[in-house]
């Protein structure tokens, strides 16, 4: 077990507490679980932040939505053919920017808000 080492601040003893500093930030989706948890379901937050689990937590929740993320857009490309990328760039994205919000929705009610 780790010794507790303190500073002095006049007649008080104050721990050297220090948080592991993470080897990768957050991007979307671990950012908008880390707000929900934060948000609604307080309990839960409080614990994984006490336990230095949070931020794992997150981790993994934003690593599962963006491997989902692209098994659901190659399967709903398959499914449904986007319009040819060349002659028509416009139709091409407004078509994988409607798939892109179908996998999202799922991977939200799924994941992030779950």
């Amino acid at each position: 077990m780790n010794e507790l080492t303190y500073t002095r601040n006049g007649d008080y003893l104050i721990p050297d507490l220090r948080i592991a500093e993470p080897e990768r930030s957050l991007t979307k989706y671990g950012m908008m679980r880390k707000s929900y948890l934060q948000k609604h379901r307080r309990i839960l937050f409080v614990n994984l932040a006490l336990s230095e689990k949070l931020y794992p937590h997150c981790l993994e929740i934003e690593d599962a939505a963006n491997e989902r993320l692209e098994l659901m857009m190659s399967q709903l490309t398959q499914q449904s053919q986007p319009p040819d990328k060349r002659t028509d760039p416009m139709g091409w994205t407004a078509h994988m920017n409607s798939l892109k919000a179908q996998a999202e929705e799922v991977i939200l009610t799924e994941l992030i808000y779950n």
